[in-house]
């Protein structure tokens, strides 16, 4: 007899699985580790699983779980990466815009909301209410933290350009 649920639990899985994929590996960086965390993903989802679930409240609680995964990596480890290494190479580099930009080091200078919510909206397609139920806050303070993170890109990206801008904007 088969298990209630197992069926759609499945089906989730397969829906799913690659978009977790993409989001775990942009976090860390590593493919073996993005696939076994994936795998810690719905395995905590399938302990928790119940039959029947909304299906558009299946996607943030899937991502909800799989950044809750990422982040259990480093609460018994610190990186060995020192934060303002890159932070430093990054001021002290020219104001060329011919540079090329490594995207991932500017993300990397934003704040950990900020860039969990842009993450969460660009790799993983999730709307502002799914952001706010998969981070545990309003859609307001998700669409605010959405604003605050592209302005703060476009500042890191090109700050000479942001700030003509808005020296000529009173």
């Amino acid at each position: 007899m088969p298990t209630p649920g197992k069926a759609e639990f499945e089906q989730v899985v397969r829906a799913y699985a690659n978009d977790l994929f993409r989001y775990l590996y942009w976090l860390c960086r590593d493919r073996a580790l993005a696939e076994d965390l994936v795998q810690e993903t719905f395995a905590r989802a399938w302990k928790a699983w119940q039959d029947p679930r909304d299906e558009k409240a299946v996607k943030a609680w899937l991502y909800a779980i799989a950044r809750n995964e990422h982040a259990r990596l480093y609460e018994k480890k610190r990186p060995e990466v020192d934060p303002d290494a890159d932070l430093d190479a990054l001021v002290a580099a020219p104001r060329d815009p011919g540079l090329a930009v490594d995207l991932r080091k500017v993300f990397g200078l934003l704040p950990e909301a900020f860039r969990d919510c842009l993450l969460l909206q660009v790799l993983g397609g999730l709307t502002s209410a799914e952001i706010a139920k998969a981070a545990g806050t309003t859609e307001e303070a998700v669409n605010m933290r959405l604003s605050r993170a592209r302005r703060a890109l476009r500042d890191l990206l090109d700050p000479p350009a942001t700030a003509s801008r808005s020296k000529a904007t009173p």
